[in-house]
Formats: structure tokens, C-alpha cells, sequence
């Protein structure tokens, strides 16, 4: 043998020796030894402590599902116990993140194309405990080292990451967030097989089904070594090198199968919180063209949420397209969960669609469209779209009812609508006076300034009692940074319309309001559907009125309110029996002591009164009969909600009207009082007998005359008399 064969030799033998000891080396290094050095590179890096505080160890196994000679080579299967992630120095408590153990085998050819990947991670028993302090500051983002200040022009790393698929037994996530005033806490379970997406998203029973019966039909704790389909939902063709149509292109054809259960616990905006639901496997968040399935049935407080669907690229927080369906006591109560200012109602009931996109330049964008509901004894559709926009988010949308119950109107001024779920009732009987009738509820005008809106709301048929002949309803709500604006507020009333428009300053303290209303062809035969005299009448109703007012409540804003009240009637007839239809006892026992019990025909009724600082003054209040010409005089304050009026009859022609003294109506708005005053008698011969001589002027009622049918309005005359008269 040649001196250079023998030189080549030796140098291949030293090398398989230097090589078979290494690999001697590396198979029976203990791995604990570098256990400090990776805990203080960790804990440096990440800024928060970081400790493996078990075994840190590996083995080395083939893979009986690689092909050819690839299944001799051997791979490495490390493992870590007691695995603990601390909390940023800024944040209490003893961890972010604890795991009992964690188990990874890493594909050693894959290091050769610089490539670190990893088939499956295992996780033992997770723990995560998210906590946000009141200034703000988490423990779930993390400050890296040098991450402020990134080198510039440093090329990308050629090394990459893969992870085909992450399985765990049980895990634990809790929340703790002050702000939102939450202390939630999550159990994941893998559920005992795999549940097909379809089957809870694809009707509606199946949609609201009792989530829990399934989330928690666990199998017993899959342990670090378990591979089975059912509890990771891979196949073994999601392996290295894989490009299987399952997990590529077409997959956004076809969303996966719920694979882990989940409940939750715990109080949020300090109200009780619980629910259960369904989520897909960990390896269908890596897809950004595979839907990620997602099932929920969740209730804080009265509020519970059902959803059924998917989100989109869930790395990315694509967007979501679920079955939304929302029911509680009040609209009010959904802001704190969704920060939509919406009014307090009676309860309600919603089943819609949920779209929603989170990479749009405007803001992350919701569009609940073509749902339907009940809010009370009312029902709803439409379609909202909310934007989480700047300055301020924005809701904007069409909502309308088929048949509208009037009364669940009340909660919006402030009036228990009588079906008012016992939240809605707590609060309105605990601010209400028990002697006072105005609404004293206080618009919550603080939320007006977190949102705008711009929403259109229509009823179509309104259900009342027969003593408010009320047709229709439309309105278009605007709120801009803190004002809301009605404009119109239209009701269609007595085959005549009650046009208004409502504006309230919420950016003022106290709130600054205004309306403006406007009465216009109000038939008495239909306004006294049950008035027998009525039925013949060609009489109407007009009337404006204008208030400026300030307050947080309807009661505050009429109490210190500033304005104008203008009505005029004609051809209608006045009795007992109407006051009794109307509810009005006190009206009942005046009538009663003019007329009798006869019903007498009015032929004009003429008020104008001015408002000042809540004490209404009447200019013109009189109403003129076939049989006498009554004035009433006096005041009434709403701030005080007392009445002090005097009414004074004159006798036309044959003196029907026997009374000798005038009459008084004094008391609150809640216990008046009537009766005949003791002293003065009713002035003779110098009063007049013609509403034409009573008072003066009489232009701004002229306005509000408007003849139906060609008949002849019998205020005109009378009025014009009075204008001339001045």
C-alpha cells in the first residue's frame, strides 16, 4: 500500500471516528446544562423573565411515515418541562404564559435547506394568564431587544420557520382587565371527534343548539404522544415538502371541521359572564385561504350572543362571516360589549348576517345586514354597517317595522313602555318621582360623543289604543360628535300628519335642546274615533309649537323651557262622555258644571300660549260655543308640574250656562283639582259674548287655518273679527 493511500485512509477513518463521536456526543449530552444559558438569552431578549425550570432532554427516533431511505434517518424529539413565561416588570404576577411540558421533533434534512421545521408541537396542560393594567399596559405585547432600533438595509434571514400543527390536552386562558371591568376565564378541551362545520352552520336549530352538550364531550387528556387525527384534525400528508390540495389552493372551498371545545366564565363590565362554544384546529389559523370555523353561545349580564361561521385569514384577522343572533333586556346594554351607542328599549330579539373586514383603510368595518327581531312587542329588520373610523366610529344603516307597538317608544323619552325587561324598569321606577308624571329618565349623553350615525327608521303600521289613531312612523336619526338630530320626526295621525324635528345638544352641559312641531289637518272624526257626535264632523286640528329648553331628562328640558304653543280646532262638539274617553277627570267635572250632561258643538278653539322658563301663559285660551264663549286664564308650570287656571264662561243669547261664579283647576299634573271659586261672580253685559271681543291678536292663529272638503272653517271669521278688533 502507497504512503498516500495509507494518508487517505487515515484521514477518512479520523473523520467517521470525529463524526460517530459527535453524533456519540450529541445523543448523550444532557441538555439540562445549557438550560441557564437558554434562560438569560430568553429573559433578555423578550424583556421578562423566562425559565425552564424541569427537564430539558432529548431523544432520537426514525419516522415510520417518511418514504425510502429518509425513514433510517433518525430525528430529534426534544422536550421541555415546567416551561414558565414571566410578566414585564410594569404588570403584577407571577406569569404570562406556564406549560407543564412541550414536546417538538425537528426534521433534520430540513436543516440542510435551511429550513427549521417542525411537525407538530405538543403542549401539556397551557395556562396563559393575559392581564391589562388600568393604564393600559399588558403583559401579551412584547418589547424585544433592539426591536427599537432596527439596522437599516439588513437583509432578510435565509432560514425559515414551519409548523404543520400545534396539539395540546388542556389548556387555560385567563383575562383580567380593569377597563373593561373583565376577570374571564377559558377552558379548551380537543373534543372526542371532529365536528363536521356544516352541521352547526348550516341551519338554524343546528346554529343555536346547545353548545355545551358537545364543547364538553371530551375524551380522556390526550397526552404529549398522542397522534391521532381526531384530536389535531392533520393528516399524514401534512408533512415536509407537502403541497396536497388539502392544505393549498382549493381549500378555501371548504371550511374545517370543529376540532376543540371551549368554556368560559367569570364577570365582563361587571357583569356575570358564561358561555361555551367551537373553534377548528390549530393548524387552520395558518391558512390565510381556509376559513377558520368559529361557534359561540355566550351571555353577560341579560345579554347572550349566538354566532355561528368563520373568520377569514385568521393570522391576519381577515374578517368575519358568521349567523349573528343578539338578545337581552335593552339595546342600551350592548355598548359596553360592542361600543355601539344604541337607545335603552324594552327587550329584544335579533337574527342576522355578520360580515366584517379588518384591513380596510376606513377602519375595521360590520355590517350586520338583512336582520329581523322583535324589541318588545315590535318588530324589526334591516341593515346596520358600523365603522371604526377617526374621529369617531360611525353607524349608518335602514331600519324598519312591520307593525310598531307605540308603547315600546317609551324607554327612548324615557317612559316605561309597560314590557320594559327588569333592568330597563329598576332604573326607570328608581329615578321616576312617585308624584310627578314628565319622564325623569336622563338621556345617557355621555355615549354620544364615542359614536356619529346617520339611520333612517321606519314603521309602517302602528298598534295602539283606540284613543291615539296614529298611522305611520318615520324618522331620520343623525348624531354628530355629540348632537342628535331628528330631522324629520314624522307621525301620521288622525288622517292628518304631526311633522317635528328634534335637536339635542349632548356636547353641552347641561344638554341644550330644541323642537319644533307642526300639526297640520288632524280630523276630529278620526282623532275621537269613539265620539258618536264626532262621526259628522268635518272639523281638524292644526297646531306649531316651538321650545328651547336645557336638561338631561324630558322633565328638565320642559321645565326650563322657552317658547311657543299654538292650536287651533273648529267644528267639534264637547261633553262628559268625551273627557270620560279621554281620561280627563278634571275636564269632566268642568263640563259637567257648564253644559250638563249635554254635548254642545264648539265652533272655534283658539290657544296661544307662551312659554317662559317652564311657566305657560296663555295669550288666547278660549273656546267658542254655540252656547257661550269660555276664556281660561292662568298658568301652568312644568317645572313644577302645578296647575293654577281659571275658568271664565259667558252666556250667548238664552242663558244655558247657570253658573254664577267662575271655575278653578289648581293641583299637580298627577292630582288636580277642580271646583266652583267661593268669592268673585262672573262679570255681565260688560264682557263680551263673542270670542272676537275677548282677546287680541289673533294673525299667528290665522296661519293655521286650512279648510277641508270646501267647507267653510268657522274659525275665520271669528279670528279675523279678532285681528281687526286690535
Amino acid at each position: 500500500m502507497t504512503l498516500t493511500k495509507k494518508a487517505i485512509g487515515g484521514t477518512v477513518l479520523f473523520l467517521l471516528l470525529v463524526i460517530v463521536a459527535l453524533i456519540i456526543f450529541i445523543a448523550t449530552f444532557d441538555l439540562n446544562r445549557l438550560k441557564p444559558t437558554i434562560n438569560e438569552k430568553v429573559t433578555a431578549e423578550l424583556h421578562r423573565p423566562f425559565a425552564i425550570n424541569g427537564d430539558l432532554g432529548v431523544q432520537w427516533m426514525r419516522q415510520p411515515d417518511q418514504a425510502g431511505w429518509r425513514s433510517w434517518v433518525p430525528w430529534p424529539h426534544l422536550h421541555a418541562e415546567d416551561v414558565v413565561l414571566g410578566n414585564p416588570p410594569e404588570v403584577p404576577g407571577d406569569y404570562t404564559a406556564r406549560i407543564k411540558r412541550v414536546e417538538a421533533s425537528i426534521s433534520p434534512l430540513a436543516l440542510l435547506h435551511r429550513e427549521v421545521y417542525l411537525p407538530r408541537i405538543t403542549l401539556v396542560e397551557p395556562d396563559a394568564a393575559l392581564k391589562r393594567l388600568q393604564n393600559g399596559k399588558n403583559n401579551w405585547t412584547f418589547n424585544l431587544a433592539n426591536s427599537d432600533q432596527p439596522q437599516q438595509g439588513t437583509p432578510p434571514s435565509p432560514w425559515s420557520f414551519k409548523v404543520d400543527d400545534i396539539a395540546f390536552d388542556q389548556g387555560k386562558i385567563g383575562f383580567q382587565d380593569p377597563i373593561t371591568k373583565a376577570d374571564v376565564q377559558v377552558l379548551v378541551n380537543p373534543l372526542g371527534k371532529p365536528v363536521p362545520f356544516a352541521e352547526l352552520a348550516g341551519g338554524e336549530e343546528k346554529a343555536t343548539g346547545t353548545a355545551s352538550q358537545n364543547a364538553t364531550e371530551t375524551s380522556s387528556k390526550k397526552t404529549a404522544g398522542t397522534t391521532s387525527k381526531e384530536t389535531t384534525g392533520t393528516t399524514s400528508k401534512e408533512t415536509a415538502g407537502t403541497t396536497s390540495k388539502e392544505t393549498t389552493g382549493t381549500a378555501s372551498q371548504k371550511t374545517d371541521d370543529y376540532v376543540f371545545g371551549w368554556k368560559v366564565s367569570g364577570k365582563y363590565n361587571n357583569e356575570p359572564l358564561k358561555g361555551d362554544g367551537k373553534i377548528g384546529g390549530m393548524l387552520a389559523l395558518r391558512s390565510s385561504n381556509r376559513p377558520f370555523p368559529l361557534q359561540a353561545d355566550v351571555s353577560s349580564g341579560s345579554t347572550r350572543v349566538v354566532l355561528a361561521g368563520t373568520l377569514q385569514d385568521p393570522m391576519n384577522l381577515g374578517g368575519l362571516d358568521l349567523r349573528l343572533k343578539l338578545a337581552g333586556d335593552s339595546l342600551g346594554d350592548l355598548h359596553g360589549l360592542t361600543g355601539v351607542v344604541l337607545p335603552d328599549t324594552p327587550p329584544y330579539s335579533t337574527d342576522g348576517h355578520l360580515i366584517a373586514r379588518f384591513q380596510e383603510k376606513a377602519g375595521n368595518r360590520f355590517r350586520y345586514e338583512k336582520f329581523n327581531g322583535k324589541i318588545g312587542q315590535s318588530d324589526i329588520h334591516g341593515t346596520l354597517e358600523y365603522i371604526q373610523g377617526k374621529p369617531r366610529p360611525s353607524l349608518s344603516g335602514e331600519v324598519e317595522s312591520n307593525q310598531l307597538r307605540f308603547a315600546d317608544l317609551g324607554p327612548l323619552i324615557g317612559a316605561d313602555s309597560g314590557t320594559a325587561g327588569k333592568k330597563q324598569q329598576a332604573k326607570t321606577n328608581s329615578i321616576q318621582p312617585p308624584d310627578k308624571v314628565l319622564p325623569y329618565d336622563k338621556f345617557d349623553t355621555d355615549k354620544w360623543s364615542t359614536m356619529d350615525a346617520d339611520v333612517t327608521f321606519s314603521g309602517k303600521r302602528i298598534e295602539h289604543g283606540k284613543s291615539l289613531p296614529i298611522s305611520d312612523l318615520f324618522t331620520h336619526v343623525k348624531l354628530d360628535d355629540g348632537v342628535l338630530l331628528l330631522d324629520p320626526l314624522r307621525f301620521g295621525m288622525a288622517r292628518g300628519n304631526l311633522n317635528s324635528t328634534i335637536r339635542l345638544e349632548g356636547n353641552q352641559k347641561p344638554m341644550r335642546g330644541r323642537a319644533d312641531l307642526h300639526a297640520r289637518k288632524l280630523q276630529l272624526k278620526a282623532l275621537f274615533p269613539d265620539v258618536a257626535a264626532m262621526r259628522s264632523s268635518m272639523g281638524q286640528l292644526n297646531g306649531d309649537a316651538q321650545f328651547t329648553g336645557t336638561g338631561n331628562s324630558v322633565a328638565a328640558l320642559l321645565g326650563s323651557s322657552n317658547g311657543e304653543l299654538r292650536i287651533l280646532m273648529n267644528d267639534g262638539v264637547i261633553s262628559r262622555n268625551l273627557m270620560e274617553i279621554a281620561g280627563l277627570n278634571v275636564g269632566n267635572y268642568v263640563v259637567g258644571k257648564l253644559f250638563g250632561d249635554d254635548q254642545v258643538k264648539i265652533n272655534c278653539a283658539a290657544a296661544d300660549l307662551g312659554v317662559r322658563n317652564g311657566l305657560a301663559t296663555p295669550k288666547v285660551f278660549v273656546f267658542d260655543t254655540e252656547n257661550a264663549v269660555i276664556k281660561i286664564d292662568g298658568t301652568t308650570n312644568f317645572a313644577t308640574e302645578r296647575l293654577d287656571l281659571s275658568i271664565n264662561p259667558d252666556s250667548k243669547g238664552v242663558r244655558i250656562v247657570t253658573l254664577r261664579s267662575p271655575l278653578y283647576v289648581r293641583g299637580t299634573f298627577k292630582h288636580p283639582d277642580a271646583g266652583v271659586k267661593p268669592g268673585p261672580l262672573i262679570a255681565r253685559g260688560a264682557a263680551a259674548v263673542a270670542l272676537g271681543a275677548v282677546l287680541a291678536p289673533a294673525a299667528a292663529l290665522l296661519a293655521l287655518i286650512s279648510p277641508s272638503g270646501g267647507e267653510e272653517n268657522q274659525c275665520g271669521p271669528i279670528l279675523q273679527e279678532m285681528k281687526n278688533s286690535k
